[in-house]
């Protein structure tokens, strides 16, 4: 299904991301127009694969998990890829993955209590079949992480 966004829906979106869980009537009386029309451009996003469900933003510091790291991994055989990627996928603290071109053929993102509690999560990771070596950088300081930072480059 090609859906085209038009100004309603961009600002549909724009209030969903700012905010997942605002009601539609609240938006539905920001934009002036009715809830019902809410629900169904919604329905139609959804529908044509552009709004995803809702998420949270949940500060994991304040859940005592201090300790970001970046781990590159280098596969032996890059056609067990699929099979690594659903073994990395089922290490709860593993919360990013995507396949890359360059040094790596994986590159993920950990979330770790601490650096022991990293030091596990990484030989974890070294014991999959097929995962040659991992590199692993730390995260000093997050600065931005907005996964929804380009619709606010989109004009309509």
């Amino acid at each position: 299904m090609n859906y085209q966004l038009d100004v309603i829906d961009k600002k549909i979106l724009d209030f969903l991301v700012k905010n997942t869980r605002m009601p539609f009537t609240e938006i539905a009386k920001k934009i002036d127009v009715s809830a019902g029309t809410i629900h169904v451009r919604v329905k139609k996003m959804e529908d044509a694969g552009i709004v995803l469900g809702s998420s949270l933003d949940i500060n994991y510091t304040k859940l005592d998990f201090h300790f970001t790291a970046y781990i590159g991994i280098l596969l032996t055989k890059s056609n067990r890829t699929q099979e690594v990627l659903k073994e990395l996928a089922a290490i709860p603290n593993v919360i990013e993955i995507s396949v890359i071109s360059g040094k790596y053929n994986i590159f993920c993102k950990v979330r770790a209590k601490n650096t022991d509690d990293a030091k596990k999560i990484i030989y974890q990771i070294d014991d999959i079949q097929d995962v040659m070596r991992t590199e692993s950088m730390i995260c000093m300081e997050e600065y931005l992480s907005d996964k929804n930072r380009v619709m606010k480059a989109i004009s309509i």
